[in-house]
């Protein structure tokens, strides 16, 4: 079997590792970039971490003790992604510079082309592309008109020097909260433009203490026995709290947010203006022990009105006011459902996935599609996102992708059958009812078509569902 797999970020390197375990040695990654590392590449705005803690948001086939930090910064986890593609022998087998352009399935194989021209025939394509990799502007007038500098969040330039600057953020979420919490203490001036206040739960980001690293290189064991409690613990309690399959442990959160804004906002106006009007973990939630205190530091602003336009000064809103800025950050996320875009995908009779998905993405549990043989997707529609570690999610995905390859090997292709694909999206959407994302807000989850593209039950039973493929639910020809 060769295989083309389309990425090389943490689910390229999660497919690249079980193929080789599989057997399959003859893998090429694409990689668009000319680094590997996918969103830890992209972003590397000031403040960048993840908020999964660092024990748990790791390989389990490549532990590591030197994190510095209970959460780690961004270029750390890149440093982590380059050394594992390293080390599996995945690196030497990226291309880089290489944006796959169009995939054709055809002789029973896939035909690949990428930016730089035709590629080759492939038996079977992972697409492991992400989905928060193409950077989402907000629609405001005026935006090229500014004489200052700005960027978009993850278009972020290393050299920017922001020290005795006025900044302003527009968007907070995840990232403006970090951009907010970093540079407060360092410009002359920030303002952060919030159209939705966010539910902040308080996780304290502390280092690791050099002897609990030396313990863990020491002891490699109960480094994986901590992995598996902070497994339990984020996936059992917290995200199952969230997808409404632990109700007590939800109480306990939302109880926690409300508490933390509570007793760390003092000013009972700026309080009001951070107090969301949805329920706690409607919107992604938002981790954070240092946002609140940056925000309310005497050059800190909270912006809560309407922005009428970007001038050449700053910011003017509808009220006719203008914060005049020397440099303006779009923390405004990502096309999140621009899954596999703009790859011209054709599979069998001409089918062509933009096509397919045209009234919204689906698949039979989030990794594969009818009509494309041995096309398959790590992190692909209603995969558990948001607030889980992706990487348990990527490694789960490409074992099972693995799986349906390993048959392929054996048989041909492997499709999964229409009314079975069909009859799992109505479940999940059905599903999707009860959970608390649908209860009243708006959030990067809904698609186009006002469909939440998560995962609606239990983490647990994700990993369940991925142990073994169930090949009564696929065609499998010669």
């Amino acid at each position: 079997m060769r295989v083309a797999i389309i990425g090389s970020g943490a689910s390229g390197i999660a497919a690249a590792y079980y193929l080789k375990q599989a057997g399959f040695a003859d893998f090429t990654l694409f990689e668009k970039s000319d680094d590997l590392g996918g969103t830890w590449r992209d972003n590397r705005y000031p403040g960048v971490a993840c908020d999964v803690p660092s024990h748990l948001y790791r390989f389990t086939f490549a532990p590591n003790a030197e994190w510095t930090r209970r959460c780690s910064p961004g270029a750390e986890i890149q440093a982590y992604m380059r050394d594992v593609a390293k080390q599996i022998g995945a690196f030497e087998k990226i291309a880089f510079n290489h944006e796959v352009t169009k995939v054709q399935f055809a002789d029973g194989g896939w035909e690949v082309e990428t930016s730089k021209g035709p590629y080759g025939h492939f038996d079977a394509v992972i697409s492991a592309s992400g989905a928060l990799h193409h950077p989402k502007m907000p629609n405001i007038d005026g935006i090229e008109s500014f004489l200052g500098r700005s960027c978009h969040s993850a278009q972020w330039d290393d050299a920017t020097d922001l020290t005795g600057k006025r900044v302003g953020v527009i968007g907070s979420g995840s990232t403006g909260t970090q951009i907010t919490a970093t540079l407060a203490d360092h410009v002359q001036s920030l303002t952060l433009f919030q159209r939705t206040a966010q539910w902040i739960m308080p996780l304290p980001n502390y280092p690791i203490a050099e002897e609990k690293r030396q313990e863990y290189r020491d002891d490699p064991a109960k480094m994986d026995g901590y992995y598996h409690y902070l497994a339990g613990r984020f996936n059992e309690v917290f995200g199952d709290a969230v997808s409404g399959h632990n109700p007590e442990a939800y109480e306990h959160m939302a109880e926690a947010c409300e508490e933390n804004l509570r007793t760390s906002v003092t000013d009972p106006e700026l309080r009001a203006k951070l107090t969301p009007d949805y329920a706690v973990g409607c919107k992604r939630l938002v981790l954070s022990d240092s946002f609140y205190e940056a925000i309310q530091r005497p050059n800190a602003t909270l912006e809560t009105g309407a922005i009428s336009k970007v001038e050449q000064n700053g910011v003017r809103m509808e009220d006719g006011s203008l914060h005049e800025l020397d440099y303006l950050i779009y923390a405004t996320g990502f096309h999140a459902h621009s899954l596999c875009h703009p790859m011209h995908i054709a599979g069998r009779d001409g089918r062509v996935l933009a096509e397919e998905w045209a009234d919204g993405n689906y698949a039979y549990r989030s990794v594969a599609v009818p009509g494309f043989p041995n096309w398959f997707m790590i992190g692909g529609p209603n995969s558990p996102i948001g607030n889980f570690s992706y990487l348990m999610t990527a490694e789960h995905q490409a074992k099972y992708v693995v799986s349906l390859i390993k048959e392929a090997s054996i048989s041909g292709t492997v499709e999964p059958k229409p009314d079975v694909t069909d009859a799992y999206n109505a479940e999940l959407r059905e599903a999707m009812n009860g959970t608390i994302w649908v209860s009243g807000c708006d959030s990067w989850y809904f698609d186009k078509q006002g469909r939440v593209a998560s995962y609606p039950w239990s983490f647990s039973r994700f990993a369940e569902e991925m142990q073994t493929p169930n090949l009564a639910d696929f065609h499998i020809r010669p």
